[in-house]
């Protein structure tokens, strides 16, 4: 049995966002409902490759209901920040996608990481449930916070620090 499992079912606004400096940021996924908001970490790749996620279950959900409205990726920057106080219920270990097509919602499923010794169906989890629109303006506001941090090495794709960079591809000389 989960430690707690929690349904915003809708989530009025559903965002992504990081806090810190570029090589010191925290990921946090953030939704609200009413006066009710629930906050989760998540690492920078997590987003990066939800977005992709994202993007591949609308079209499967568009394949599949044609005659659906196309989702909107539109967002207003100021509206995507996170909303203080950040106050995490767990790190996220999985993120999942699902649809109701009754409704018309899909589905974030947000999964606590677990210990190796912990029993995974202890795990909390997270249910932001959001219009197709909220989720696609979410994974497109995420992209772009993903992009704001540090600047990569042209020579061999990793983060540079601005304290200086130790790239293999120059045999560790710094740059």
């Amino acid at each position: 049995m989960p430690q707690e499992e929690i349904d915003l079912r809708p989530a009025t606004h559903l965002v992504t966002d990081a806090i810190g400096p570029p090589g010191q940021r925290v990921f946090y996924i953030q939704g609200w409902q009413a006066n009710r908001t629930v906050t989760v970490i998540v690492e920078k790749i997590q987003i990066q490759s939800l977005a992709v996620g994202v993007e591949q279950f609308l079209t499967e959900i568009k394949e599949k209901f044609p005659d659906l409205s196309e989702a909107s990726a539109e967002y207003m920057e100021e509206k995507m920040r996170i909303h203080p106080p950040v106050d995490p219920l767990f790190r996220v270990g999985e993120i999942g996608l699902g649809y109701d097509a009754e409704a018309d919602l899909v589905v974030l499923v947000a999964r606590e990481q677990v210990a190796e010794d912990q029993d995974p169906k202890e795990a909390s989890v997270v249910r932001f449930w959001c219009t197709r629109s909220q989720l696609r303006a979410m994974a497109h506001w995420g992209i772009e916070i993903a992009s704001r941090g540090r600047p990569l090495c042209p020579q061999c794709g990793e983060p540079m620090d601005p304290e200086g960079h130790f790239c293999p591809k120059k045999n560790g000389h710094q740059r």
